[in-house]
């Protein structure tokens, strides 16, 4: 991924300073951001992560998000506001890899309960660019076969998939984002034991639903006339994983890396071949690629959000509203039967 105009590590350490000199000063009260109304403040890096937090911690909590609406979360630079924020905070949730400037600001800021969703399941590399291949949970090694290969394509982009190239969008997975909702629920309970049961309640009852959506993907996506789908970002790894599809991607992990003209001449014969009828974008990055794809191909577009936060051109309100339109417009591109 690329990251651009971080501030700088002194500035950042500065800033987080000056946060704990202001916390320390307030009167008679716990160090954390929801200490003045007696609520849990949880800090969350981004959308995925803030509506766990919001789902399982209910009134109990109040969350703060780094990422704010409409903003694309590979890009996110920290201010020294944010960062003095982020300092104070009760629980911290972030994933690891996603966003660089996060994992630094999370390392100054010395905070207690920190929770890194990527340590909560089970992370799988997938191809920068090039297929990614559908399989049952604990059966991918077809879609590492091109590992190698891959790593040079990420160098040729400019950006990587995070530590040993592991793809950080586990979000869309819902079973893998049910493990990281049950150590949301867990960090909760460490920071707030008073509420424990309330916490396990709520999580019990999202791991539930998110169950309930997993079969609905199952059952939606298990007859289709093609198991191909293309999109502009590279997001939709651990979907196509779970629910046997295999993912062709214009560009990299980055939404914004520029793809060349040789790989969209690729896509062109693959697009032929494999009988592709829509080029997928979304809607917190450029469609631009995907409109000169479909225009040079004679294709349709539509949206499969990769739901790294929600905007008013969102397709739902919530990621379970988002993640059931995304399934409608993989049926219809893919011929559901």
């Amino acid at each position: 991924m690329n990251v651009r105009r971080l501030i700088p590590t002194a500035a950042l350490a500065g800033a987080v300073a000056l946060g704990a000199t202001a916390l320390t000063a307030c009167s008679g009260a716990a160090a954390g951001t929801g200490s003045k109304d007696g609520k849990v403040g949880v800090t969350a890096s981004f959308y995925p992560l803030q509506y766990l937090a919001e789902q399982i911690g209910k009134d109990h909590v109040k969350v703060d998000t780094l990422t704010k609406p409409g903003v694309e979360p590979h890009d996110l630079e920290i201010t020294p506001k944010q960062a003095v924020r982020l300092s104070g905070a009760d629980v911290v949730l972030y994933l690891k890899s996603l966003q660089p400037a996060v994992d630094k600001a999370v390392a100054q800021a010395g905070v207690k309960n920190t929770v890194d969703a990527a340590t909560l399941t089970t992370l799988a590399s997938h191809g920068a660019s090039g297929h990614d291949h559908g399989a049952e949970p604990g059966h991918s090694e077809e879609g590492h076969a091109h590992e190698e290969g891959d790593e040079h394509a990420e160098e040729a982009h400019g950006h990587s998939q995070g530590e040993a190239g592991q793809d950080p969008h586990v979000w869309l997975d819902p079973a893998k984002y049910a493990e990281i909702a049950k150590g949301v629920g867990a960090a909760l309970e460490k920071a707030d034991p008073g509420h424990a049961a309330d916490y396990r309640k709520n999580t019990d009852e999202l791991v539930a639903k998110l169950a309930a959506l997993d079969t609905e993907f199952k059952d939606g996506l298990t007859n289709t006339a093609s198991k191909t789908f293309i999109t502009t970002h590279s997001a939709f790894g651990y979907l196509a994983e779970r629910y046997g599809l295999d993912q062709e991607s214009i560009s990299g992990v980055d939404p914004q890396s520029e793809p060349s003209p040789a790989r969209m001449k690729e896509l062109q014969a693959f697009a032929k071949q494999e009988n592709v009828s829509t080029v997928f974008f979304e809607t917190l990055a450029s469609d631009k690629t995907a409109k000169v794809l479909a225009a040079d191909t004679g294709l349709k577009t539509d949206v499969l959000d990769p739901l790294e936060g929600i905007t008013d051109k969102s397709q739902g309100a919530d990621y379970f509203e988002v993640m059931r339109s995304n399934l409608k417009n993989l049926q219809k591109a893919l011929g559901s039967k």
